[in-house]
């Protein structure tokens, strides 16, 4: 079973209504059923053509059991269907949904996922490979919040958990934003939680797109460079591919620590 991602919303565009498709052909190519869900009937990914059976349904996790209990699909990838994919598998995971049908989550296991989004659970670790991170606290009221904004100092980043593309969070430079951003967060993220973390604005901003198979082979397809500093929103930055202002040593640098962080 494939999940799709949706409407296309900020944070969540037309790549993942694409790699869904091209994995629907692909399983279909290797003789396997597919069933899909997505919840856009615009999208190429609801074609007949491209599953076996698809259904245009609202992507809930109570929607989801009801075509798994019917259809009783061996695995489920996410993975293609971008957040609302990765959050809605978390979801049924953590129901026992997938446990009680017998599924496998297929591509990134629970762990994996939960290890990425759960904001707490990331920096630590980071911290556990050596990776440095900035001082950070996840919280999940304004209270907690504005204890460690008072430790650190304003500005902070707010960061919701379980979320792509900004949503629910922001930069907080005094404490009546810190209290709507926070509030925003703990509403938008899944598992009601958002990381204070010290402002790192003006920073240089890069990205590694980086792949790993399932017998450890990791490459890095590229790098990229966000012309615009950290406090720019990278939809909104403009990023150019290679990276134009790293030097070798910084390079090598910045690309094994992606490799150490993706294994």
């Amino acid at each position: 079973m494939v999940i799709g991602s949706g409407p296309i919303v900020i944070g969540q565009a037309a790549e993942f209504d694409y790699s869904g498709s091209q994995a629907c052909r692909s399983l279909r190519a290797e003789g396997l059923r597919v069933v899909l869900v997505n919840s856009n009937p615009a999208t190429i990914q609801t074609d007949p053509e491209m599953a076996d059976a698809v259904y245009v349904e609202p992507l809930t996790a109570g929607f989801l059991e009801k075509v798994i209990a019917k259809e009783r699909p061996q695995g489920i990838l996410s993975g293609m269907g971008g957040q609302t994919g990765l959050n809605l598998s978390s979801e049924l995971a953590e129901r026992g949904v997938l446990r009680t049908y017998g599924v496998e989550l297929l591509g990134t296991k629970l762990e994996a996922i939960q290890a990425a989004e759960d904001r707490e659970k990331f920096a630590a670790l980071m911290r556990s490979i050596g990776e440095p991170v900035a001082r950070s606290r996840a919280v999940s009221d304004v209270a907690a919040a504005a204890e460690f904004a008072a430790e650190v100092g304003f500005p902070v980043i707010v960061r919701a958990a379980y979320t792509l593309g900004g949503s629910g969070s922001g930069v907080a430079r005094n404490a009546e934003e810190l209290e709507h951003i926070t509030g925003l967060g703990v509403a938008y993220s899944r598992i009601k939680q958002v990381l204070i973390e010290e402002s790192v604005l003006g920073w240089k901003e890069f990205e590694y797109e980086v792949m790993r198979d399932a017998a450890d082979n990791c490459i890095t397809i590229c790098n990229m460079e966000n012309l615009d500093p950290m406090g720019v929103h990278t939809g909104e930055s403009i990023v150019v591919a290679p990276a134009q202002t790293l030097s070798d040593t910084d390079h090598q640098t910045l690309r094994s620590a992606a490799l150490r962080i993706i294994r």
